[in-house]
């Protein structure tokens, strides 16, 4: 008997990641509602009630209406903030939190569904000192990292674990003249170091002399590992420079995966490793939303049926 229950897909319009799962999941017949929360209220409206059995109520999009107790899986990939342009600073700063809490915390709390990954937790893992601590207490191998707005702090780390890199503890939507940019992960000196380092908080980290970089990709209990050659040390910066050779991870990587996944109740992760001479792994971050659809073509893995395994809940 064919599972009634959808799949809802809260991601933004722009999503190619998210428009071949729900193509795969369209072509297995299992009914999937998407829409971004920053749509609402213009174009999304809910009524919802606490009851003994959990979330009760219905969901509203132009063209579908949602039983917000049956809902078989949420796949959350990066929905666009919440925006009220038409009220003034203060009514729309009041408007933009009662919706967080409001519709935010009735997608959060949706009985029986399986979150991919639930947005709360993609919150606690995006901090990247909480995400280095957790690596460390599973086992992973991490570089010598400060996180520091002392100027004094960060000369005396690079002096000790030079070369040292900087990285941004997160990255928002950065311009420059109108186009959307990455912010660099750069080599930094001591005398680049100034008092403008007081001005804000820091990641600096010694640079792993590395040979490869990793990508591992765990989709529920699938690990898809893909080797990065570039010569580059960021390799996002020119992906015509790279190549992929599928791997496999050592068995103590494997177990420390999952062993993080478990630590921030995730069901989904791409974590990126460098590789030294030696051939040890170094852990450099997990990314909770991270994008991987682009390396199944490059490799043949087959992430985006995994990925609709795990939605349809097989």
């Amino acid at each position: 008997m064919t599972d009634p229950r959808p799949v809802l897909v809260v991601t933004n319009l722009d999503d190619p990641t998210t428009d071949l799962v729900i193509e795969e999941l369209h072509g297995r017949g299992v009914p999937v509602v998407r829409f971004d929360s920053g749509d609402f209220p213009a174009t999304l409206s809910f009524a919802a009630s606490i009851t003994s059995q959990g979330i009760q109520g219905t969901l509203c999009t132009p063209s579908r209406t949602v039983d917000l107790s049956r809902v078989r899986s949420l796949y959350y990939r990066r929905p666009s903030g919440f925006a009220f342009p038409h009220l003034d600073e203060q009514a729309a700063r009041f408007a933009v939190t009662q919706a967080r809490y409001g519709l935010g915390g009735v997608l959060a709390a949706l009985p029986g569904c399986r979150y991919v990954n639930h947005p709360h937790r993609i919150g606690d893992a995006e901090f990247k000192p909480s995400g280095l601590a957790a690596a460390a207490k599973v086992g992973f191998r991490i570089p010598p990292t400060l996180l520091s707005s002392e100027p004094d702090a960060a000369r005396a780390f690079i002096k000790r674990h030079g070369p040292v890199i900087y990285k941004p503890l997160f990255a928002p939507l950065y311009r420059i003249d109108g186009v959307s940019c990455t912010v660099k992960v750069a080599e930094v000196a001591t005398d680049e170091i100034d008092q403008d380092v007081a001005g804000t908080a820091h990641l600096f980290q010694r640079r792993v002399e590395k040979v490869a970089d990793i990508r591992v990709t765990v989709i529920g209990e699938r690990v898809f590992c893909v080797r990065i050659d570039s010569g580059l040390l960021d390799w996002r910066m020119d992906y015509a420079q790279l190549t992929y050779t599928v791997a496999q991870p050592p068995e103590a990587i494997t177990e420390a995966l999952f062993a993080y996944l478990a630590h921030f109740r995730l069901v989904f992760g791409a974590f990126d490793f460098a590789v030294d001479r030696q051939g040890r792994w170094w852990f450099l971050e997990c990314n909770p939303s991270g994008q991987w659809a682009w390396l199944e073509p490059e490799t043949g893995l087959p992430m985006v049926a995994a990925m609709a395994d795990l939605l349809e809940r097989k």
